[in-house]
């Protein structure tokens, strides 16, 4: 393999990172439900003093082909292109306390030697702990708090916070390696997996980015700003509660999802707390084909969350 240090070039700014800082992480491109993550890295860096400290090398690590970049077209010219990046940054909570945040877009290549780097990273800073997220669709109804299933070596977490703990093969994201190859280090690491309502998978959910911030804040103590997503959230799930509420056959789906969550949390032995005994799930498309109307005619203006 070669040099893990070849994919990343430090900045001068690196010199003042202390020892001993928490890491986050969070990469987009792939099972991004909610855009939990997309939503949880752009809110991190437009609220949070940071600095970059590190990058990687796009085009060493993306397919561009798979996710094509931006240009803007003004009539006849292009007047701006928007590369994309995946970066470590020195960043500071609410609370004045520092930490790394690698944040960008997942590596289409190299995923050992990118591991490796990281691990690199980890070490020239000597870092505490690393805590990452990301989330996938699960036929959960949105009228329930958002659930993690956590992952790692962080038992306390696990035990406290895990609602779903299947046996299974999932198809990997860079950081699940990141995790394994820290788990082989014992060093201490936690990754939460977002259950996001199925049929609001595809749209963006600030909810699903406040759960986010709230698991890493479990795991880190880090103390985040939130009240610019929590009322997005509301708005949002005011709007969908409104269509529940005029459209029978919706409501009747919805209720099939709430009655097979809550029997789960209540510790009755259903196979999963997504499916029925017979294994039947809650028809994604019927649920979302209801709500298609309102999501897609949102303003554009309103996928922007306001500032508090």
């Amino acid at each position: 393999m070669r040099d893990p240090a070849g994919l990343y070039d430090l900045t001068p700014e690196e010199a003042s990172v202390p020892e001993g800082l928490h890491l986050v992480a969070g990469l987009t491109g792939f099972a991004d439900a909610g855009s939990a993550v997309t939503q949880l890295s752009e809110y991190l860096l437009d609220t949070l003093d940071h600095q970059v400290i590190a990058t990687f090398d796009a085009d060493v690590l993306l397919d561009y082909r798979a996710r094509r970049p931006v240009v803007y077209f003004d009539q006849d010219h292009l007047t701006d292109y928007q590369p994309p990046t995946l970066a470590l940054y020195l960043a500071t909570d609410e609370a004045g306390q520092q930490f790394l945040h690698l944040t960008g877009f997942e590596p289409d290549f190299q995923w050992e030697r990118f591991s490796a780097a990281v691990l690199e990273l980890l070490a020239r800073f000597k870092v505490k702990t690393t805590t990452w997220v990301h989330a996938i669709p699960m036929p959960v109804p949105h009228t329930r708090p958002i659930g993690v299933t956590v992952s790692g070596n962080r038992t306390e977490l696990i035990d406290a916070m895990s609602v779903w703990r299947p046996r299974t093969q999932v198809p990997a994201n860079a950081l699940h390696l990141v995790e394994y190859r820290l788990q082989q280090l014992d060093h201490a690491t936690v990754g939460f997996v977002l259950l996001v309502p199925h049929y609001l998978a595809e749209t963006e959910h600030p909810d699903a980015a406040v759960k986010a911030l709230e698991s890493i804040s479990a795991a880190t103590g880090l103390i985040f700003p939130t009240e610019r997503l929590r009322a997005a959230g509301r708005e949002l799930l005011a709007k969908i509660d409104a269509q529940v509420q005029t459209n029978h056959e919706l409501a009747r789906l919805v209720g099939t999802l709430e009655e097979r969550h809550d029997s789960y949390m209540e510790g009755n032995p259903l196979r999963s707390p997504l499916t029925d005994e017979a294994g039947e799930l809650p028809s994604a498309d019927e649920i979302a084909a209801e709500l298609e109307n309102f999501l897609a005619t949102r303003p554009s203006g309103e996928e922007d969350l306001p500032r508090t």
